[in-house]
């Protein structure tokens, strides 16, 4: 009885592995959930009302269901309609158009409190309106938002562990299999737990960092 990090050791190889599979994940599903929710937000706000209608839909569907239950969806539902994806990029979609939908609120926000005159004087020097928006409205909108998204990122990075329930030997899933093989998993989960740490750490650095470059070209 009593603690044995002796184990460790000889299992570090599968913690690591599944902690690369995690910043994988983590990284895709946040570029993922960045550019969806600058599409989502452009579509609530200026798309038709045949195309905000579906959008809304899948927003509420999103907003008002359980991570867990959307990953479950698009891996196992999916494949009985002939789309069978694997694993890894299920988990990434489901991590990504979930947390899509929560930045897009953030920054439909943020385009709505951009001055009108930033369109207006777009026009009048010749841009379209799809330009002025990428050039000029949502740069500024997404630069008031970074820290929230920088929260949301966060906040994904420690949702990822649901995507072991799918079968991504990401890093909970390679400590429950340490596990298996020692029958420790105080100290498997607490080794597990100092890696999601440190991520976050390396996360929280480069928001800081992100912001820190935003405030001096402004």
């Amino acid at each position: 009885m009593g603690l044995d990090f002796t184990v460790v050791p000889a299992h570090l190889d599968i913690i690591l592995l599944g902690c690369l599979w995690t910043i994988a994940i983590a990284v895709a599903a946040a570029v993922l959930s960045f550019f969806g929710g600058i599409v989502f937000a452009v579509i609530a706000l200026y798309g038709p009302w045949f195309i905000r209608l579906p959008f809304r839909l899948i927003e509420w569907v999103f907003m008002g269901t359980p991570l867990l239950l959307q990953l479950f969806l698009i891996y196992f539902g999916l494949v009985q309609i002939g789309i069978d994806l694997p694993a890894f990029v299920a988990g990434i979609i489901g991590l990504g158009l979930h947390f899509a939908v929560y930045n897009s609120e953030l920054i439909q926000t943020a385009i709505l409190s951009v001055d009108k005159g930033q369109m207006e004087a777009a026009r009048t020097v010749g841009l379209s309106r799809g330009q002025a928006l990428r050039k000029v409205v949502i740069p500024q909108a997404v630069r008031d938002v970074i820290p929230p998204i920088g929260n949301n990122m966060i906040a994904l990075l420690k949702d990822s562990a649901l995507v072991s329930v799918i079968g991504v030997s990401e890093l909970t899933l390679s400590a429950q299999r340490a596990i298996g093989a020692t029958y420790r998993p105080f100290e498997f989960y607490l080794v597990a737990a100092a890696f999601y740490y440190v991520i976050n750490l390396g996360m929280e650095w480069a928001q800081r960092r992100i912001e820190r470059r935003i405030s001096i070209s402004r």
